[in-house]
Order: C-alpha cells, then structure tokens, then sequence
C-alpha cells in the first residue's frame, strides 16, 4: 500500500505527485470513463452489445454468488423503452431518453413471502454488475450514466416487480454526443478526493 509523505520543502506534497503517476497507471478504461449527460439519438445499440453488457454483468462477483440482480433493458424505440421513459423524472426526462439503452437496476432482497433478507449484500453487489457493465460499456466506445431521478414505486407497477425485488437504479448506455466533448483527465469535473483520505484511519 502507498503512503505518501507531505514534501512542505517544494510546495507539492509527494501525496500529489504519486496520485498524479497512478492515475498515468490506471487502465484506460478507468481513466477515461465519464457520466454523459448528452447521447447521440441517431446510434441505436445493437444487439450483440446488449448482449455483451449483460453477460458483464452477469461475471461480476456476489456474496455466495448469490447473483442478486436484474434488470428491465429497453432498448430505444421498443416497447419496453417507452414504458422506462414514462417514469423519469423531469430533471432525467431532459437527457436519458436519447439514450440507445435505459436499464432498470433490480437488487433480489428478501426471500419471497418473507421479510427474511435474501442477500444482505444485494444492493452492494448489483452495484457491482452495474459497474462491471458500466467499463464494458466503455470498451465499446459507449458511455453509462447511473441514476435514480425516476419514480421507483411507478416503474415496480410497470413491471409487475414483486415486492421481494427492489428497483435500486436505473443506467442510461449509448454513444456520448460528439457535444460537449468528454472532460478531460485533469477537468475540475473529474476532481478525486486524495489517495490518503480513502485511508482509515485518516
């Protein structure tokens, strides 16, 4: 684990100066993914990357593999899509329709019938899947924006969602619109937290 030490002598801390190298060293795939808020609403995702994004999800990790997750796909233009659509918010109404994929996030959380937890970690864990889903995303020249302005309890009733499934998120997947451009590796927008404050104690 890296520690870094304060350098006062130059100004810089050396904390700065590692974190700055390590974000060289991170994968592309991490070090150039961002949250649009603008799709282009001329791509429409093909099947096969459809595909390919659920299969992402379906390798990430769980407790026990419980494998607590599922999710609504629509894809632009379908039935399905038009039925996420009317559940937005209006805050996400303005952009994530441009999208070429609204997903709906489920977490399983109890077991049927029961108030008995069927996972205690199934929200971490769908968090996971969509995170895993989220870099796929991005090895295909797509971009995923996570959010929740949208009315849970109405999409649950749209869906015919059981009461043991929570609807958690939802994901907006498709090409980034060519404007604005992507924020580049050192925009404000991009800020972290330094390395040493993700350390406990601090």
């Amino acid at each position: 684990m890296l520690v870094a030490v304060p350098d006062h002598s130059s100004g810089n801390s050396a904390e700065t100066r590692a974190q700055d190298s390590a974000d060289d060293r991170l994968h592309p795939l991490l070090r150039t993914r961002w949250s649009p808020m603008s799709f282009d609403a001329e791509h429409r995702s093909t099947r096969q990357e459809t595909e390919l994004l659920l299969e992402a999800a379906r390798w990430a990790p769980s407790a026990g593999n419980s494998q607590p997750w599922a999710f609504i796909v629509g894809c632009r233009g379908d039935d399905t899509h038009q039925r996420l659509v009317k559940h937005l918010a209006r805050s996400s109404s303005r952009w994530a329709p441009s999208a070429g994929l609204l997903i709906a996030n489920l977490a399983h959380r109890y077991v049927e019938d029961t108030d008995w937890e069927y996972s205690e970690f199934s929200q971490y864990d769908l968090g996971q899947a969509v995170a895993h889903m989220t870099i796929q995303a991005q090895a295909l020249g797509l971009a995923a924006r996570q959010f929740r302005a949208f009315d849970r309890d109405g999409l649950a009733a749209e869906f015919a969602v059981p009461d043991h499934w929570e609807v958690t998120t939802m994901t907006a997947i498709g090409k980034p619109d060519a404007a604005p451009a992507a924020p580049a590796v050192g925009d404000s927008s991009r800020d972290r937290r330094p390395l040493l404050d993700l350390l406990w104690p601090h």
